[in-house]
């Protein structure tokens, strides 16, 4: 497999820094990185996020992830990440992630180096 641009790298450590039940948004990443934006870290994630706990780098809006929403659900459930049950008019009836709760700012995932 060819080498991962710098920049993928440095979006998948921070993926895996995300705790269970935590989430944070594509633009959180990009911030915490200080550089890039939310279309580069949701195009990393989408070439190279699988070996990642991808389902915990999301939507601002809280909205799972087109065509892969049962699989982030099933996770959601899993690791008890806060979600907002749909009303019954909502599309499909999924609900949603519970942001406010569920976002995480990166607190404690320097402690260990400077930055990534």
């Amino acid at each position: 497999m060819d080498e991962l641009p710098e920049y993928a790298e440095r979006v998948l450590e921070v993926a895996e820094r995300i705790p269970p039940g935590r989430v944070m948004t594509y633009g959180d990443v990009a911030e915490w990185l200080g550089e890039g934006g939310p279309r580069q870290v949701g195009r990393v994630m989408a070439l190279y996020g699988g070996a990642v706990p991808w389902w915990r780098v999301v939507r601002s809006d809280g909205v799972l992830l087109p065509g892969h929403e049962l699989r982030a659900l099933d996770r959601y459930r899993e690791e008890g990440t806060p979600l907002r049950e749909a009303s019954r008019a909502a599309q499909g009836h999924l609900p949603r992630l519970d942001m406010k709760r569920a976002r995480w700012d990166g607190a404690g995932a320097r402690s260990d180096e400077a930055h990534i």
